[in-house]
């Protein structure tokens, strides 16, 4: 019987050599390593060192989810706003949503509920955020050359039907995204990473969309 491959270890182990000092170092870690799925700048760092230092600089975008069926997509969003520095991601409906997904990721990012549409569309409008749907409506812009406003929160439906009603009429643009299959539509998971990573061409590495002919 061949031998087993060895398993690869995701961190590190034990500090070698005498601790660092400071409050950031989490004293658990030092002694016993630190397997997280977290960038080797946060070695070692407690938790809410890393949470205080993402928050010095995260991004002027929110995500919103709609969740009235309890939608498995929302841990892998939840994942790509974290991997994107998303301000917030906001559940919109039910309180509870499948966090497999996000791979321990919401302990870091900020998230948010709204048990209604107008409750979230109230704090959007006290916070002077533009609310962008990502869906296929007849009156849809191409997400390709929608020049992103800064601070904005980009909207996604339930899995299946797409955004309500609601949030489609409150939202000040909806965009769709152009595809060249056979299929109809992307998964939700899959068109937040590409709506985000929209957002941080624009905004990040400031790459203007091409005028629309």
């Amino acid at each position: 019987m061949p031998a087993a491959e060895p398993q690869h270890e995701v961190g590190v182990g034990p500090w070698e050599g005498p601790w660092p000092d400071g409050d950031r170092w989490d004293p658990q870690l030092l002694a016993d390593g630190d397997r997280r799925n977290v960038l080797d700048k946060y070695r070692y760092w407690r938790m809410d060192a890393i949470i205080a230092d993402l928050d010095k600089r995260r991004h002027d975008f929110h995500i919103a989810i709609e969740n009235w069926q309890h939608d498995l997509n929302i841990g892998t969003v939840v994942r790509t706003a974290n991997a994107f520095l998303a301000k917030e991601v906001h559940i919109i409906g039910r309180r509870r949503w499948n966090r497999r997904g996000a791979m321990v990721t919401d302990r870091y990012q900020h998230v948010r509920h709204h048990p209604t549409v107008e409750d979230f569309t109230a704090w959007a409008t006290a916070e002077g955020l533009a609310i962008i749907g990502i869906d296929i409506f007849p009156d849809s812009q191409q997400l390709e050359t929608y020049d992103l406003p800064r601070h904005c929160v980009l909207v996604f439906g339930q899995e299946g039907p797409g955004l309500s009603e609601e949030v489609h009429a409150a939202a000040e643009a909806t965009l769709s995204i152009e595809q060249f299959g056979s299929t109809r539509s992307i998964n939700a998971a899959a068109a937040a990473g590409i709506a985000m990573h929209a957002w941080i061409r624009r905004h990040v590495f400031n790459q203007h969309v091409a005028p629309t002919p």
